[in-house]
Formats: structure tokens, C-alpha cells, sequence
């Protein structure tokens, strides 16, 4: 079992590289509170292994891959609706945030990253 406490890799934007290939864009929910901001993205079925979070000016790009792990030799499917890809999600802040303090958690298929503004 891996380690759930993990660190992800955090990267400094210094250039903007354009991934090559259809990416899958997960769903996020962004709360503004006292300390910064709560970025809480939806990402079952990727592992923590699997992550990249670069901070940028005032954007936040987390990106990826989710494998399918599931699949074996001799299976075939039926029915296939979940998406098996890289992705990227980059947020917009109407604000500087790249000087900040970023903490996350990786929790039942949710990362929730913290962005302390100073």
C-alpha cells in the first residue's frame, strides 16, 4: 500500500509547455477564505504517485495521468465510461499567489491544496 502522505511533485512555472495529445480535465471547486484559498479537485482513480502541482503567477496547474490498473491479460470489455488519460487542470486567481505557502491532502479521490496568500 503506498503511502497516502506522499509529497507531490511542486514545480515553479517558468515556461508555459503545451502537453501533446487529448487531456481529460477534472472537475474543481475553489474557495476563497481568511488565510488564501481551497482548491478541491476531483481525481479518483489517480494515484498520488501520478501528480504535479506548479504554481504559476496568479494560476495554479495540477496535472497528471489516471491509469487504468484494473484491466488484465484476457479481459475484454463491455462497457468503458471512465476516462484513462493525462490531464491538466489549471485554475486562474484574480490575484499573485506564486509567492504563497501551498500545503495539500490526497483524500478519498480528492486533492485539496491550500494556498496561503501573503
Amino acid at each position: 500500500m503506498r503511502n497516502p502522505n506522499r509529497e507531490v511533485a511542486l514545480l515553479a512555472v517558468t515556461r508555459r509547455v503545451r502537453p501533446s495529445g487529448p487531456l481529460w480535465n477534472p472537475a474543481a471547486d475553489v474557495y476563497r477564505c481568511a488565510e488564501g484559498w481551497i482548491v478541491k479537485v476531483d481525481l479518483a482513480g489517480v494515484s498520488i504517485d501520478d501528480l504535479e502541482i506548479q504554481l504559476g503567477q496568479s494560476s495554479l496547474r495540477i496535472g497528471g495521468c489516471r491509469r487504468d490498473t484494473f484491466y488484465k491479460e484476457g479481459f475484454s470489455y463491455h462497457q468503458m465510461e471512465i476516462t484513462y488519460s493525462r490531464f491538466e487542470k489549471t485554475i486562474q486567481f484574480p490575484c499573485r499567489i506564486e509567492e504563497g505557502s501551498l500545503a495539500h491532502d490526497y483524500h478519498d479521490g480528492f486533492l485539496i491544496v491550500n494556498l496561503r496568500c501573503k
